[in-house]
């Protein structure tokens, strides 16, 4: 089996949309969206690597040094599969973005590092 990350992204838009929910709503989406989540995990319990968690803000660090940056970056999560499609097909209608405000997960085989 291989192992790929998923990394969950977020839209400056549907985020906006998310804030102008009133509260009670928002709890009622986000106890919605905690529950199929879990579902989620237990439905992929025996394929997931490394639960992994949200992610925070963000520095860049380059040439000029250390700075505030920003990216859609949400969370990420570390599965294994057979292939690629098959660690695909463990996030199609995912609760990130069919429940919360999330955009997209895009998913990335991890490669062996070379002549390690």
């Amino acid at each position: 089996m291989k192992k790929y990350m998923a990394v969950f992204l977020g839209a400056a838009d549907k985020n906006a949309a998310w804030d102008k929910l009133d509260e009670a709503t928002k709890k009622e989406r986000e106890k919605a969206g905690m529950a199929a989540w879990g579902k989620w995990v237990t439905d992929h319990k025996a394929d997931i690597v490394d639960m992994g968690s949200p992610l925070g803000k963000t520095k860049k660090i380059d040439s000029s040094g250390i700075s505030d940056t920003k990216n859609d970056l949400a969370a990420y999560t570390v599965v294994q599969a057979e292939s690629y499609d098959d660690a695909a097909k463990m996030f199609v209608n995912h609760p990130h973005f069919s429940v919360f405000p999330g955009d997209r997960v895009e998913v990335m085989e991890c490669l062996p590092i070379p002549g390690m």
